[in-house]
C-alpha cells in the first residue's frame, strides 16, 4: 500500500508544474490571471461535483454547520496558489516557480508538523528534518542563481 501512496504523491507532484504551465497558457488566451484561475477552478469543481454525485453520493449533514470557520478556507488558499503559479511561471519559469513553492511548502509543512497545527499529528522537528529543509532551500538558491 505504501508504494501506491508514494506513486500517487509523485504523480500529484508531477501534476503541479503541468497545471501551472497549462494555466499560464490559459492566462495568455484570456489575458488575466484571475479569469484563468476562475476557469481552472470551475472546470475542477465541475469534475469533482460529478465524481461526488456519481461516486458514493453527496449529502449535507449537521457537522458541516458546526465545523470551525477556518475549515472552509481551503478554496481560498487554493485560489491564491493557482493565481500565484499563473503569475510566476512566465516570470520565473517552471523550475524556479516550483522550487520556490516547494521551499515554502517544506517550511510550512515542517512548522505544521512540529507544532501539530490545523489538527495534524505532531511530528517533532529533528536535525535530519532541518537538514532536509535547508537542502531544499539551498537547491532553490542554486536553481535560481545558476540559470543558463
Amino acid at each position: 500500500m505504501i508504494i501506491f501512496l508514494i506513486i500517487f504523491a509523485i504523480l500529484a507532484g508531477m501534476a503541479l508544474p503541468t497545471q501551472f504551465s497549462v494555466n499560464a497558457q490559459l492566462r495568455s488566451v484570456v489575458h488575466s490571471p484571475i479569469i484563468a484561475s476562475t476557469i481552472s477552478f470551475i472546470v475542477g469543481a465541475i469534475v469533482l461535483l460529478i465524481i461526488s454525485l456519481f461516486g458514493k453520493g453527496m449529502s449535507v449533514n449537521k457537522e458541516w454547520f458546526t465545523a470551525p470557520w477556518w475549515v472552509w478556507t481551503g478554496g481560498l488558499l487554493g485560489a491564491f496558489y493557482v493565481v500565484a503559479s499563473i503569475v510566476l511561471i512566465p516570470r520565473l519559469g517552471a523550475t524556479a516557480t516550483v522550487a520556490y513553492i516547494l521551499a515554502g511548502q517544506m517550511v510550512a509543512s515542517t512548522l505544521i508538523d512540529h507544532f501539530g497545527l490545523i489538527g495534524v499529528h505532531v511530528h517533532s522537528l529533528s536535525i535530519p528534518r532541518v537538514i532536509g529543509v535547508v537542502l531544499i532551500i539551498v537547491g532553490v538558491i542554486i536553481i535560481q542563481n545558476f540559470k543558463m
